[in-house]
């Protein structure tokens, strides 16, 4: 590539005299698949999913070295570990992937919930998420971390793990020793901030020795230049660290800006590549350096390891929307990689919620033990058409040609895509336009029958059943019930006419917006972006609320601040009339009035009930996300022969 001459994604690597078949990693996250805080036969076909894809290594969730530390309800504890280990590597290594058991502790990013004890840290400086005030760590405590880390780290080898990853991260509480943020001691860890992780480091070498790998994950950039780790800082912490490891993953963020550390897709890909090269420049080849960062483009990562940035590099989220990007990249069939679109819906899990780990294009991502692949030839061959090529019409439509059944898509729009275009209309989520892409060439590859433009009857589904077809009707949603009045010129636009290309009137946009996802968010940026004096208008605290769950809230309402929308909360609309809108205080029934040229409704969908048939999918059944459509979709293809769960 570029004339480059360097290693391939795809080449093996030796790490602590072990050979990884791949450049590949797929690195350590939550994912709530645990039952107590042990790994189970779902983190076994999860992580064995991926080892068959073609990923070289493969780090396991990161398990808590002592039980001081409970971060979230089924966070693993290395001491319940062992079994699920060995489990792990029995299942990935006929793949040839190396297996290396994640070790942390999250110190005062944890919570005191579930353990009812003292959360422990550097110093008495709460966190600036859950604002808990954490014990300051003495000597004892200090050495009991190392104990758990070397033993732990001896347990993971015993059980057959290749090595470990110590988690010295975003979220790790040797970050905050190594961070001016929470590290304000005044003894010998306070003077020199990096012992605790040098100390840590030595202890782990020596509990597995030398034949097995060790890994560091360190934040490189805690993007607070004031008293946080600097790049400069990291450089130095780096580069006395490599002596000591096999291995350095290059992560950004601590506490203070968690959206960083995983962010969606507002930021760009590979956002930490001249980060990681600065950091593999300073170890000069003392230890391999891996790339992290919203890595999904399997040329981007091949293009960082030819070029030098990176020995290996980490595409985790890329890997659970794809469990066989490596092996699909290797032979050639890049185009058929099902793309991460970076929304973060599905697989940041780490909320009271305690959802499943999954992803909102390849929901069996985190269920390989509960779902049936939708790869196979069916028993029985059946003729199926499916009307509507939105997300869950695209999926059930491929699903089925991929099982052997003829299949014919019919579309009464221009398009396919169906709500899945107006997702990729918002502000700032295009990337959702890149699936519509895919699904199109998947379907031709596939040899479905496409036909758009043309608007099928329940007559017409009636005379294909009676043809002896099959029918999946997934014809999407319609506008939902407003709650709220429109006087005589009071002017009132659906959301999705908006993305679907109509003009909008003259005056200030009133972006209504009791959903709080991504849509009103985005569109009242979008307004704003191209000079229209615009508001946003819901009845929550904060705006955008449900962005809580992809990590974009505070993210969000900064761009929208910076685009000057004016933010109006705990209000509703109760009428439109003239040039205003008149909101009332949900909490205090006050009523004001905004300058309002027309009013963009961004609330809830109902279905289109306009056809039916026996199997239905998508926001036929209830209008949701890509994620459920997806889901249903496919579940419906499975399901018309009898192969669904």
């Amino acid at each position: 590539m570029s004339g480059s001459t360097g290693p391939a994604l795809a080449d093996p690597v030796v790490v602590a005299g072990r050979t990884a078949p791949s450049r590949l990693m797929f690195g350590p996250h939550e994912t709530n698949l645990g039952r107590g805080r042990s790994l189970t036969p779902r983190h076994v076909s999860y992580y064995e999913r991926r080892a068959a894809g073609g990923a070289g290594l493969v780090v396991t969730e990161t398990a808590s070295v002592h039980p001081s530390d409970w971060p979230y309800e089924r966070a693993p504890l290395a001491a319940d570990c062992g079994p699920g280990w060995a489990a792990v590597v029995d299942a990935c290594r006929p793949h040839g992937a190396l297996v290396l058991a994640g070790l942390g502790h999250a110190g005062s990013q944890g919570s005191s919930a579930y353990g009812q004890s003292a959360l422990w840290a550097p110093s008495r400086v709460p966190d600036v998420v859950s604002r808990e005030m954490p014990m300051e760590m003495e000597d004892a405590e200090i050495r009991a971390l190392r104990d758990g880390f070397a033993r732990s780290a001896a347990l993971a080898v015993a059980s057959g793990a290749d090595g470990v990853e110590i988690d010295a991260g975003q979220h790790s509480l040797l970050r905050q020793f190594l961070s001016g943020l929470t590290n304000l001691r005044e003894d010998g860890y306070g003077d020199d901030r990096a012992r605790c992780l040098r100390e840590v480091l030595l202890a782990v070498r020596e509990a597995v020795g030398d034949g097995h790998v060790l890994g560091l994950r360190l934040s490189c950039d805690e993007l607070a230049p004031w008293a946080g780790i600097t790049p400069e800082q990291a450089a130095a912490v780096a580069r006395e660290a490599a002596a000591a490891v096999d291995y350095l993953v290059v992560v950004r963020g601590s506490a203070m800006n968690v959206s960083a550390t995983r962010p969606d897709l507002h930021t760009p890909p590979g956002f930490n590549e001249e980060l990681c090269r600065s950091v593999r420049t300073a170890v000069d080849g003392a230890a391999l350096v891996v790339l992290q960062g919203s890595v999904v483009d399997p040329a981007q990562a091949e293009r960082a390891v030819r070029e030098g940035s990176a020995d290996l590099v980490e595409m985790t989220r890329a890997q659970i929307a794809e469990p066989d990007l490596l092996r699909l990249w290797r032979d050639g069939r890049a185009v058929r990689i099902r793309p991460c679109v970076l929304c973060n819906q599905k697989c940041r899990v780490r909320d009271n919620r305690n959802p499943i780990v999954s992803c909102a294009v390849e929901p069996r991502s985190g269920h390989e033990t509960e779902d049936p692949a939708e790869a196979g030839r069916a028993a029985r061959v059946l003729d199926v058409v499916v009307a509507g090529a939105g997300p869950a019409g695209l999926e059930a439509a491929r699903v089925l040609a991929l099982r052997g059944h003829t299949v014919e898509l019919v579309e009464r729009g221009d398009r396919l895509g169906g709500g899945l275009l107006r997702a990729a209309a918002v502000g700032g989520r295009d990337r959702f336009g890149r699936l519509v892409a895919w699904w199109e060439g998947e379907l031709r590859r596939l040899g479905v029958t496409v036909r758009t433009g043309v608007a099928l009857t329940q007559a017409d589904l009636e005379r294909a059943a009676a043809d002896g077809r099959a029918v999946v009707v997934a014809t999407g949603s319609v506008a939902g019930p407003r709650d709220y009045g429109v006087d005589e010129g009071g002017r009132v636009v659906d959301v999705a006419e908006l993305l679907d290309g109509r003009d909008l009137p003259d005056g200030p946009a009133v972006v209504f917006d009791p959903v709080g996802d991504g849509v009103g968010v985005g569109v009242a940026e979008s307004l704003a972006a191209s000079g229209r004096p615009t508001a946003i208008v819901t009845q929550d605290p904060v705006v955008g609320t449900q962005l809580a769950l992809t990590g974009d809230l505070a993210d969000a309402n900064g761009r929208l601040q910076r685009a000057g929308v004016t933010l109006v909360r705990r209000a509703r609309p109760l009428v439109v009339r003239g040039r205003e809108v008149v909101v009332e205080d949900v909490l205090t029934g006050v009523t004001s009035s905004l300058a309002c040229g027309v009013l963009v409704h961004c609330g809830h969908r109902l279905p289109d009930e306009s056809l039916t048939a026996p199997v239905v999918a998508g926001d036929r059944v209830a209008p949701r996300t890509v994620h459920e459509a997806v889901l249903e979709g496919r579940r419906a293809a499975l399901a018309l022969a009898g192969e669904g769960r």
